[in-house]
């Protein structure tokens, strides 16, 4: 129990390091005060352009990646080891949803969720990037094409991959944590008031 407690620290803190938060600041832009008000990739991206939007995404995904790989490096292969990896993953989620550092608030998990992903399901989690693009260009939403791409990770690792149970099940709980994060927008959704994807010049702000 003790380790377990110990790797879902070490994960919550990964996953707590605000990135998005920064970037916004090295910029002279507080993000919890701008547009979706959300220090997520998409709103730093609608914020200050491209550049800083896919920086956030990148470096969000690399906690999320570190966070689940780095039992991996300080424990040989073991039975427990997945398990070690899930609950540093999870954590990691969050601490990047409820970060201790921004006063518990945060993102919605798509792009630590992502890396975290590509560790243990890669397969499923390219799956997943393809259907978010078609959806997100098919449509011009953010949250829809996440959405569905967290719907469409769970099953490709069924149907497609046949993945052990364990990676299911947290395919699974991943799915419906990152769908749940987006009830906001699922209501919008419904409304037909959700905000379509508008670009911002790098630079901008």
């Amino acid at each position: 129990m003790t380790k377990f407690l110990a790797v879902a620290i070490v994960g919550y803190l990964l996953g707590s390091l605000p990135f998005g938060w920064l970037v916004a600041r090295l910029h002279g832009v507080n993000i919890f005060e701008v547009g979706s008000k959300n220090p997520g990739a998409t709103n730093v991206r609608r914020a200050l352009g491209a550049r800083a939007g896919n920086l956030v995404f990148v470096l969000d995904a690399l906690k999320g990646a570190v966070a689940t790989g780095w039992p991996m490096a300080v424990r040989p292969l073991s039975v427990n080891l997945l398990t070690y990896c899930l609950i540093s993953l999870v954590a990691a989620l969050l601490g990047h949803s409820f970060s201790c550092f921004t006063g518990f608030k945060g993102g919605k998990g798509v792009a630590t969720g992502t890396g975290g992903l590509l560790v243990l399901l890669p397969g499923s989690t390219v799956v997943a990037a393809v259907v978010w693009v078609a959806a997100f260009y098919g449509t011009g939403y953010v949250s829809l094409a996440s959405i569905l791409a967290a719907v469409a990770l769970p099953l490709a690792a069924f149907f497609i991959f046949g993945c052990p149970k364990p990676l299911l099940v947290a395919a699974v709980l991943i799915s419906v944590f990152v769908i749940g994060r987006h009830r906001s927008n699922i209501a919008r959704l419904l409304n037909g008031t959700e905000h379509k994807f508008e670009k911002k010049k790098d630079g901008a702000g």
